[in-house]
């Protein structure tokens, strides 16, 4: 079977559809889904506006950055970008991108981490920026908020897990945003497996506006708030009650376990000069006993982001476990919550908290 590349012109709408279709040897064509691309044609054939179309009556912006690459790589290359960014659904409301699972992306268990997952959702996010014609040259920031010398930041993220994907396993991830509260944006996602489509993983996140510079907090402007409100969708895959959101905070005489000594390295720094909040998440596992890592599954974790770290920073793990594991056998000791705190070493700052629960694994 040969994959072959073919384009259409639309010529009352002037948008070009590229398809991706499969021959068999008889010369018989089957359409492969979620391929197509379509943008705004201009005199010269170039694209310059991707997937550009109103929403809610507001022009989304374009992607200069996006539409330079598809005029220098022709009807092929668009395809195919399209391909690796995936594509809107839902009248666009909703960015849906697909997965394989990579080897190097697994853990002991042969099976995902609670890492991969946030590295995935990560991704997706940036992509439906990109594909959307917002993104700037800042990590996810829009043209205004460049402008303006303003980037994204996130104060919370909560991540539950039903299952961990395997290696080789494709998965599809959904995402959305919403507003949250007067100045804050809320991030949704929804992991499914590919073929059976069952979800797999739900995650919710809230998001607010710093000056790159200054690395103060900093209010909405209006412009920016005018540029992401046509994507905006309030639906919700996380409900938290009000008592549910604090996380208490463990200090030297509560927590049962604490390690000292962790360092961000070169790699752990993001585009925006501060440390990539996934990395937090294997330096709160550091204080985590090693029973828990080996005979329990991490299916839930909530994470709210209180200062940035830098490279410089020494930071200190400190866990403690609700359950002991020590407990008789026959005891329901099945699901395990824990508290995490991650804060400077030299003046105890608080850097990150967090919580999590654990389910006992399976006996193969």
């Amino acid at each position: 079977m040969m994959l072959k590349l073919e384009a259409e012109r639309i010529s009352s709408s002037g948008r070009l559809v590229m398809w991706l279709r499969a021959e068999d040897r008889n010369g018989k064509k089957r359409e492969i889904g979620g391929l197509c691309v379509r943008g705004s044609v201009v005199g010269g054939g170039g694209v310059r506006v991707i997937n550009g179309r109103k929403v809610n009556g507001v022009v989304v912006g374009e992607n200069k950055a996006a539409a330079s690459y598809l005029e220098r790589e022709g009807a092929e290359g668009k395809a195919l970008n399209a391909f690796k960014l995936g594509r809107f659904v839902e009248e666009r409301f909703v960015y849906r991108q697909t997965f394989v699972i990579r080897s190097y992306e697994i853990g002991p268990d042969k099976t995902s981490t609670m890492e991969t997952l946030m590295n995935l959702l990560q991704e997706t996010a940036l992509n439906h920026v990109m594909s959307s014609g917002l993104a700037s040259d800042g990590f996810g920031a829009t043209h205004e908020m460049s402008l303006r010398k303003l980037i994204w930041v996130v104060t919370r993220v909560n991540i539950q897990v039903d299952k961990y994907s395997s290696w080789g396993d494709v998965v599809e991830i959904d995402t959305w945003v919403a507003a949250s509260g007067k100045n804050g944006m809320r991030r949704d996602w929804i992991i499914r497996d590919y073929s059976t489509k069952k979800t797999l993983t739900r995650a919710t996140s809230n998001w607010v506006i710093m000056h790159r510079e200054t690395r103060r907090l900093s209010k909405i402007p209006e412009q920016v708030r005018e540029e992401v409100m046509p994507f905006y969708l309030d639906r919700y895959v996380i409900f938290e009650a009000e008592d549910d959101r604090t996380i208490d905070k463990l200090n030297d005489e509560t927590a049962e376990n604490i390690r000292s000594g962790l360092a961000p390295r070169w790699n752990d720094m993001d585009v925006n000069q501060h440390v990539n909040n996934v990395k937090y998440i294997g330096w709160i596992l550091e204080s985590v006993p090693m029973k828990v890592l080996e005979e329990y599954h991490l299916t839930s974790m909530t994470l709210e982001y209180r200062r940035e770290c830098r490279q410089s920073h020494l930071l200190e793990s400190l866990t403690t476990m609700k359950t002991s594991i020590a407990e008789d056998t026959d005891s329901d000791n099945s699901a395990l919550r824990s508290t995490h705190l991650l804060r400077l070493q030299e003046n105890k700052s608080e850097i990150v908290r967090a919580r999590a629960q654990w389910c006992i694994k399976e006996q193969a």
